[in-house]
């Protein structure tokens, strides 16, 4: 599934990268072992057509949201999962969440603040946005 999103990219891309809109992969994990229902469906996260891959690593003793040079769909066909790849995708209603598997309580959220990177947050439903309207692309 791929879907467009409007999205600052962490920002170590900053440099390499122009602030646009991109193209979301979003594929699901077919390990089991992370598996939880409530949480969420497992799915790996990357940008279209770009070999990057987001993943959760710690940073500074803080969870951080980076992207790696990576094809998403290496991720898919590797028969155990990597854990930092990987997100819990649950629907709010209408919209999408992203929630670390490796950091549970954490998600990809936006800024209130116009032009920041997508990071990772645990404060949800205040200043910043952790729901995402997703417009799926063929």
């Amino acid at each position: 599934v791929s879907v467009s999103l409007e999205c600052w990219l962490p920002a170590a891309y900053l440099s390499i990268y122009p602030i646009f809109t991109v193209t979301l992969a979003i594929i699901a994990c077919r390990d089991t072992e992370h598996h939880d229902k409530e949480k969420g469906n497992l799915v790996y996260l990357g940008i279209k057509d770009k070999n990057l891959s987001f993943f959760c690593t710690e940073t500074e003793g803080k969870p951080t949201l980076q992207l790696k040079e990576i094809d998403i769909m290496d991720l898919y066909r590797e028969k155990t999962s990597q854990k930092a790849f990987l997100f819990f995708h649950s629907m709010e209603g209408s919209t999408s969440a992203f929630q670390s598997v490796s950091y549970p309580g954490w998600f990809i959220a936006t800024s209130s603040v116009p032009s920041q990177p997508i990071f990772l947050t645990q404060e949800r439903g205040l200043t910043d946005s952790t729901n995402f309207y997703l417009n799926p692309k063929n």
